[in-house]
């Protein structure tokens, strides 16, 4: 099922798991097209502080139904990681328009919450 996005994933969970550069591509270019935010977790299974963050990633998912909400493995999408200069895990990215407009190195809630929340006011202020 490689490159295209899980049915049944997107009824129990708000986040995409990205399987491969197609699946990321397509994600990026229907968020961009929507004018949708996105968030990005980059996660590999042999860090636990990755794992850590799945409960409150599907938690945010939840709570901002107007941003898309994807996760990668770094080790199952090695060129998405790559592409994106990710170093570290966990990293969390806020995109825009398929660019990074901001960034969160590590497993810090409030920090990610935090910049979330500001990219999505600003987009509804921007809409409103």
């Amino acid at each position: 099922m490689e490159g295209q996005v899980d049915v049944e994933q997107a009824h129990t969970s708000r986040v995409v798991k990205v399987d491969s550069l197609a699946t990321w591509d397509l994600s990026i270019t229907q968020a961009t097209n929507l004018g949708s935010p996105i968030v990005v977790h980059f996660t590999a299974s042999w860090c636990m502080p990755s794992v850590a963050m799945n409960p409150l990633f599907e938690e945010l998912a939840s709570s901002y139904p107007d941003v898309l909400f994807l996760a990668v493995d770094v080790d199952e999408v090695k060129e998405v990681a790559t592409r994106l200069d990710i170093k570290a895990m966990p990293t969390f990215l806020v995109m825009k328009e398929g660019k990074q407009v901001d960034k969160v190195v590590g497993a810090n809630p409030e920090e990610i919450r935090k910049k979330i929340d500001g990219h999505v006011q600003s987009i509804r202020m921007y809409v409103a």
